[in-house]
């Protein structure tokens, strides 16, 4: 079944599908695995900052990887953010990585020109669309922040003057123009950080803002993205899922148990025995999702 019906179904059954990233290569099997044990469905996921700040390589390295675990009946490959301008705010090649990406069989790509002027990111989003031979595009509007680098911003600060929040009447626009198939949108939920100084750090607990989603749901009539999934309530996570949340991206919760698991050891195997454990954690408490799959078949 491909990428774009899967999510389609998971909007109308009000499930989500979670996609967990793979900042370092041996973490593909103990998440391919989790899912499968756990009778869901998931995406492996590869954003362009988990090989320039981690150790996942690459979209080749990414690709390879997922060939020798993969396992059709519940999972399939996202690149995750491409970003136009980076954490960094620098400017990227972004088609190209793309592009790359298509060649190589990954079952939907993410261009993030959120960094961008409105209309940039509608081109930029449009111009990726049109490359993607009918793969799922999936794009974003409004700030999701937290990786950008420096000292981290006061999350109550953040949620109060609801700043990046995605606006709902944009949202309209870009969803009728882009011709993306999935928009991530900011409500609240925040990116662990990535900087080398920060990223042991524990997430602030975040709130999402559900009656602005179910407002922008409505104004897009598209299957809606939470980025930053981890360290949220997992309540308000289930409230965002009937309120139009269809895929969720994981990260933070798993990288942090991989790697405190191999600094406490230095042992690869028990690292991906403990990255495991901590997404069948998120499958099966955090987003009530185990045995989900015949939901969506």
């Amino acid at each position: 079944m491909p990428s774009k019906e899967i999510v389609a179904r998971a909007r109308r059954a009000r499930l989500v599908i979670p996609a967990f990233n793979i900042p370092y290569l041996p973490m593909m099997k103990p998440v391919i695995q989790a899912v499968r044990d756990a009778a869901c469905f998931g995406f492996v996921a590869v954003a362009r900052l988990e090989w320039t700040k981690f150790e996942a390589r690459g979209v080749d390295e990414i690709r390879e990887e997922y060939e020798r675990w993969k396992d059709l009946r519940c999972v399939r490959l996202h690149l995750d953010h491409v970003p136009v301008i980076d954490e960094d705010n620098l400017r990227v090649d972004y088609l190209p990585i793309i592009e790359r990406a298509i060649a190589l069989g990954y079952d939907s790509v993410m261009v993030d020109a959120s960094r961008l002027p409105f209309e940039e990111n509608i081109a930029a989003t449009r111009a990726v669309v049109q490359r993607a031979a009918g793969l799922p595009v999936e794009a974003e509007l409004g700030a999701v922040l937290g990786h950008e680098e420096g000292p981290p911003l006061s999350y109550e600060e953040i949620f109060a003057s609801k700043r990046g929040f995605t606006d709902v009447e944009e949202a309209r626009r870009f969803a009728r123009e882009s011709g993306c198939s999935w928009l991530s949108v900011a409500i609240g939920s925040i990116h662990g950080a990535v900087s080398r100084a920060l990223r042991d750090a524990k997430k602030a607990t975040a709130r999402l803002d559900l009656s602005h989603l179910a407002r922008l749901a409505e104004a897009t009539s598209l299957p809606l993205v939470l980025h930053g999934g981890s360290g949220i309530e997992p309540g308000s996570v289930r409230e965002a899922v009937k309120r139009g949340i269809a895929k969720i991206n994981i990260g933070t919760e798993i990288r942090q148990a991989y790697e405190q698991a191999l600094r406490a050891g230095g042992d690869v195997e028990a690292a991906r025995s403990r990255t495991y454990e901590r997404t069948r954690w998120v499958i099966r408490d955090f987003l009530d999702l185990e045995g989900s799959l015949p939901r969506l078949l």
